[in-house]
């Protein structure tokens, strides 16, 4: 790929300033236009499916070139729109996106290091990389300061200065720590609290993160504005070439407007609400990932089509998701949100459970009917398979989008009654891992099993393929 940005020549050396902001953000509406962005910007690319000996499932290698340099990375897709960089010019690295990364080239690296720890510049770590380049690799929560480059630039040892800027809302630091992070120390946490789950979540953020409760309530009201303007838009209708499904909220809309439904209003609402959603992710629209693109749907379907049944307030929302995104930290630290590692339980599996406790929030229960909800919810989906038709999450997708969203909402009116959860939710989550890691390999979003390769599958497989051959975009959202 021909991406390198033209570096900045000084003294035979560079710096490469990639820190501006000339770049399309997550939720820029510009995305689904892409391929006409890339061509526009000069940019040429080109795709090729070979063995890697990659021991990820959802492994990216990526060779980046222009006039004067190249550079090669090697990436990991870890599921619900987060990535590791693993790997840069062949040494060893370890990248989420949660730092401000400054790479400098070097010949030798002992003088520069021993330069920057005399600058007074405070960095949270610094690595010597030796790969096909000799690199440092400094992870700071500000970039240095333009004088510190430039002081760097006229050593005879550094070659050229490379800066990544990060991509998370939050930013990790040195000596980072989180008060919990099993139910069972959550639990030892509020001892002496009687926190609610939703007061917990809002512990666990502004710890880890270092800002305000207050800041922390702010971020997750424009998570919740996304997802009811996706909504919104949804329900109004969608439309995109290469997809397999149109716009099934709208029928759903309309028989639930003619009474032509078996009446259930709660449960109706976040069918609607969820399939609004999945059908906005099919059309490239802005959505929130939450726990996925996959299965994006379920959760606020279910949470906000729950709340506007029941007149609840957005504040109210506001708890919900927060109570559900915590309940999603506890899987994401022990099992999975990515499909290629623990099958549509990972996705799909993971919104119940996370729903699950929300609505049990909406309903003002107690913390631990919170987490029975979720524990029955995630027992509900262990072992669900992912098996896409066509490499488009569409089908059956939506359908498993909308089971959790029935399932969170039963599991929530089970654990509300007191039903008994049996199984705590840690050995839940560590046994979503265990029977992740043995779905078979073909149900697990390869597309080389279930109902991905049925006769009617390999069909609209072709038909699609047949699209994009006539010019048609393609796309997929995994």
């Amino acid at each position: 790929m021909d991406l390198l940005p033209q570096p900045i020549k000084d003294r035979d050396r560079t710096w490469d300033c990639s820190v501006d902001s000339s770049g399309w953000e997550a939720d820029d509406e510009q995305l689904p236009n892409y391929l006409q962005g890339i061509e526009a910007a000069g940019i040429k690319t080109k795709i090729e499916i070979l063995p890697i000996d990659a021991q990820h499932p959802n492994t990216y290698k990526i060779t980046l070139r222009n006039n004067d340099e190249t550079r090669e990375v090697t990436a990991l897709s870890t599921g619900g729109g987060m990535i590791e960089i693993v790997e840069i010019d062949g040494a060893q690295v370890s990248m989420f996106g949660d730092y401000c990364e400054t790479l400098i080239y070097v010949s030798s690296p002992a003088s520069v290091v021993s330069y920057l720890k005399r600058s007074g510049f405070l960095f949270d770590e610094i690595f010597e990389h030796q790969g096909k380049a000799v690199f440092i690799e400094i992870k700071s929560n500000e970039f240095l300061p333009a004088n510190l480059y430039e002081e760097l630039l006229a050593m005879d040892d550094v070659q050229l200065i490379k800066t990544i800027s990060p991509v998370l809302p939050i930013k990790s630091r040195k000596n980072l720590t989180v008060p919990f992070i099993t139910v069972e120390e959550m639990l030892e946490y509020n001892k002496d609290k009687n926190l609610r789950l939703w007061e917990l979540a809002i512990h666990y953020e502004s710890i880890r993160g270092n800002i305000s409760d207050a800041e922390v309530i702010e971020r997750m009201h424009k998570i919740v504005d996304i997802m009811q303007n996706a909504i919104t838009i949804g329900l109004s209708g969608t439309t995109y070439d290469d997809r397999i499904l149109g716009s099934q909220s709208v029928n759903f809309q309309k028989k639930l407007k003619e009474k032509k439904l078996v009446e259930n209003d709660v449960l109706n609402n976040s069918v609607m609400y969820t399939s609004a959603m999945m059908e906005v992710k099919s059309s490239m629209g802005v959505i929130v990932a939450a726990p996925t693109a996959g299965s994006c749907g379920a959760l606020p379907g279910t949470i906000i089509g729950t709340a506007t049944t029941l007149g609840l307030s957005k504040d109210e929302m506001v708890k919900a998701m927060l109570a559900a995104g915590l309940i999603g930290v506890f899987i994401a630290a022990h099992a999975t949100f990515a499909a290629e590692v623990g099958g549509c339980m990972a996705e799909c599996g993971s919104a119940a459970g996370m729903a699950a406790a929300g609505v049990v929030v909406l309903k003002d229960g107690t913390l631990k009917q919170s987490l029975a909800a979720s524990s029955m919810a995630l027992q509900s989906s262990l072992g669900l398979i992912c098996d896409m038709v066509a490499d488009r999450v569409e089908a059956p997708c939506l359908n498993r989008n909308v089971m959790a969203a029935s399932t969170s909402i039963s599991c929530a009116n089970m654990a509300l009654a007191d039903y008994d959860q049996v199984i705590p939710l840690d050995e839940v989550i560590q046994t979503m891992k265990k029977v992740g890691d043995a779905i078979p390999n073909t149900l697990r979003c390869t597309g080389l099993g279930g109902l991905a390769i049925t006769r009617t599958a390999k069909k609209i497989e072709a038909m699609l393929a047949e699209k994009e051959n006539q010019g048609k975009v393609f796309h997929k959202v995994c």
